[in-house]
Order: structure tokens, then C-alpha cells, then sequence
């Protein structure tokens, strides 16, 4: 199980070029209707270079590169007792369709709960664009059940 010395560590990197395509699929997937996301020229007409990486996109990128079931192995943590306790974002700017974005995933606390009965792992994913931009932090939570 993981356990404090486990703060810091790198759990995944890698990167991922975003498809305008893709962007367009996902944002039909959720309903999204602003144009923005969907058309090229409406993204153009609202002063952005290419179509906009909609919010919770960049979650999908990095689970094609962080591999979780081998985060999980190196976690040492149980599929079956585990839940996505929390998910948060922190956006420092745009990302668009045609960037190369760079993730990378640590460890950044480890905790109990509940005189250990749940057990908690935190790791924060930064994402840096092809021209060394800090786009966003990335932030998940995994429960995972004892006993």
C-alpha cells in the first residue's frame, strides 16, 4: 500500500498532440453547445487561434498517458477497494488543438482516515504545452478500503 515515502514520487509522464477532431467529438459527448468548441471559425470569430481544449479534456489526455493500472501496481493499491474520492483543476491558460501537451503525475500526500479504515493517495499532474507554458495542475484523490 502506498505510504508516506511515497510523497514526490513520479507516478507517469509522457505526451499527447490534441486532435481537433477528438475536441470536437468530446465536446458533443458532454453536451457542450458553445460553438467555440466545435467550429473553427466561430473558435477564430472569439479571438482564439484554433479550436479550445474544452475544461475536463485535459483529464482524458492524461489518463492516456499515465497508464493507470500500472499507477495503481505501483501504488500497491487494490482495484477493488478503490474510489476517485475527488478530481480539481487549476487553469493557468488556454490549450488548443494542435498543441503537444506534456503531463506528468507525483505523489503528493498520502493520508488515513477514519483510524485507517480508509486510506487516501493524492497526485498532482502538471501540464506544460510545447512551448514550455504551465497550462494546468491536475488534482485526483483514490480512496482506497481496509479491513
Amino acid at each position: 500500500m502506498a505510504d508516506k515515502s511515497m510523497i514526490g514520487l513520479v507516478t507517469s509522464h509522457g505526451t499527447v498532440d490534441v486532435e481537433k477532431g477528438r475536441l470536437a467529438f468530446f465536446a458533443k459527448a458532454i453536451g457542450e453547445s458553445d460553438p467555440v468548441y466545435l467550429d473553427v471559425a466561430a473558435a477564430h470569430d472569439a479571438g482564439h487561434p484554433a479550436l479550445p481544449v474544452p475544461p475536463t479534456f485535459l483529464m482524458c489526455l492524461n489518463s492516456e498517458v499515465s497508464r493507470p493500472f500500472n499507477v495503481l501496481g505501483t501504488l500497491q493499491l487494490d482495484l477493488a477497494r478503490i474510489l476517485h474520492a475527488e478530481q480539481a483543476f487549476e487553469y493557468h491558460r488556454m490549450a488548443y488543438a494542435g498543441d503537444t501537451l506534456s503531463f506528468e503525475s507525483t505523489v503528493t500526500d498520502v493520508y488515513d482516515k477514519k483510524d485507517g479504515a480508509l486510506h487516501f493517495v493524492v497526485s498532482t499532474t502538471r501540464v506544460i504545452n510545447q512551448k514550455g507554458e504551465h497550462i494546468a495542475d491536475l488534482r485526483g484523490t483514490l480512496v482506497e478500503r481496509r479491513g
